[in-house]
């Protein structure tokens, strides 16, 4: 009985199945997208343009709709997690400093760039095309800004920022409670993993989503837009390029005794879904889980993987305000100095924590201009643009993220380098069942 059962379950499933690995889908939506929005622009389909935007915002809406609750929760489980892990200050500590270190690297490839290429002298943009935003990022409202005014507002509003320092106050007040606390942080951790689970299946989505997202870009943007920005999206793209291909591998291999192309491998799952999302935070789990697929101890990945999506954005805070800084004074013919230079290395290490792994890179450039003292009008200039410099951008992101606690954990000698030399680019569908079945031999060690 059994043998015909087996039998016939053996008849039922597919002689022939070809698995079409994630990046290969996510490349193919790209193609659909760019194809369906060349048609709905050139052919003026308004229908095709519809369905493209709201396909793409629809996918976006997803992303963001998980984004409060996941922060406020993974930073909070993450703060509580180092009490697991051995001279836990130490490793937050030198996680910091190599996010400041390889910001600084980033900061200074994008002046290089801007400086070499000029920007704004080879555009027909003039002062005009810009306008101001409704609200310009400044220091005081930086700092002002991390300390709420309620605990409402933050999450209703997608403050990140504020999200995050509640999230540490929590973190830190659990840790100081000590065991009358448990049941809160079982609760929290709970909440966590539906958070996760719920965002899996979001992700899986990409596909689609970027087919709505590259269209909606086509339509609404068109070919002739890249032209007089050639060159700036040039610079941005090659700068972003010079750091995840040229810098962190030099790091890995010099600074960790590591071999790079194996960090792709495992990191790429995360990357490949920075660059159609747009989002860091989004893409969180991912970046998490290839990181610990690279050998980071999954205590201090934690940490430093949440940590990093709220704070280390070398793309979008150090590339991109460098070389649009030096496009937007070129733009309104204002001359920059050493002072200004060295200005927008500070803000790019210090204030990079201002975009907060949202979609976008608005209130960094908003902090760095009114910094510099630059036209707010050139805010404006920048943002038509946006959508197509913020893939390469959060990309880069993204992998800085993943890098950096490699990086430590090899340095501090946490790392299992075995599983580092063994890592694999899985789709993201086996990152997700691979993360369920690990959680499941620590509920149960717990348990006993």
């Amino acid at each position: 009985m059994s043998a015909n059962t087996a039998s016939a379950s053996e008849k039922q499933k597919p002689r022939f199945r070809i698995p079409i690995p994630f990046w290969a889908q996510v490349l193919l939506g790209l193609v659909v997208g760019l194809v369906l929005g060349y048609v709905a622009r050139t052919y003026d389909v308004s229908w095709l343009a519809t369905t493209l935007d709201k396909v793409g915002g629809i996918f976006i809406q997803l992303l963001k709709l998980a984004v409060a609750p996941l922060v406020f929760f993974a930073i909070l489980v993450s703060i509580t997690n180092l009490r697991k892990v051995n001279n836990a200050a130490r490793l937050a500590s030198r996680t910091l400093l190599w996010f400041m270190i390889t910001s600084l690297i980033a900061v200074v490839i994008g002046l290089a760039i801007g400086l070499i290429t000029n920007p704004g002298n080879g555009s027909n943009l003039t002062p005009a095309d810009g306008s101001k935003p409704d609200h310009a990022g400044s220091w005081l409202d930086f700092l002002t800004g991390i300390v709420p005014t309620d605990v409402v507002t933050p999450f209703t509003e997608l403050n990140v920022l504020q999200i995050v320092f509640m999230a540490v106050v929590a973190g830190v007040a659990i840790l100081k409670i000590g065991p009358k606390a448990q049941p809160i942080l079982s609760l929290s951790e709970s909440v966590l993993e539906l958070l996760q689970k719920a965002l899996w299946w979001v992700i899986l989505l990409a596909p689609i989503g970027s087919a709505g997202l590259i269209g909606r870009a086509i339509v609404q943007y068109g070919w002739d837009l890249l032209g007089n920005y050639a060159t700036f999206t040039i610079d941005i793209y090659v700068g972003c390029a010079l750091v995840l291909f040229g810098v962190y591998p030099l790091l890995l291999a010099t600074v960790a005794k590591l071999n790079p192309l194996q960090f792709f491998k495992g990191a790429w799952p995360a990357i490949q879904l920075a660059f159609v999302s747009r989002s860091s935070v989004g893409t969180m789990p991912v970046t998490q889980q290839s990181a610990e697929r690279l050998g980071v101890p999954r205590n201090y990945a934690s940490f430093a993987v949440p940590f990093g999506a709220t704070t280390k954005m070398d793309g979008c805070a150090a590339i991109y305000p460098a070389i649009s800084a030096i496009f937007v004074a070129q733009i309104f013919d204002v001359q920059l100095g050493i002072k200004e230079y060295l200005l927008i290395a500070f803000v790019s290490v210090i204030g990079s924590a201002a975009t907060a792994g949202l979609t976008g890179a608005t209130v960094m450039l908003t902090l760095t201009l009114s910094t510099l003292g630059l036209p707010m009008e050139g805010v404006g200039l920048l943002l038509a643009i946006d959508p197509i410099l913020d893939m390469m951008r959060t990309a880069t992101n993204v992998a800085g993220q993943a890098l950096v606690p490699v990086i430590v954990a090899a340095r501090e000698n946490i790392l299992d380098r075995v599983k580092y030399d063994n890592a694999t680019a899985s789709p993201v569908e086996e990152l997700a069942a691979e993360s369920q079945l690990q959680d499941e031999p620590q509920a149960v060690g717990a348990a006993a």
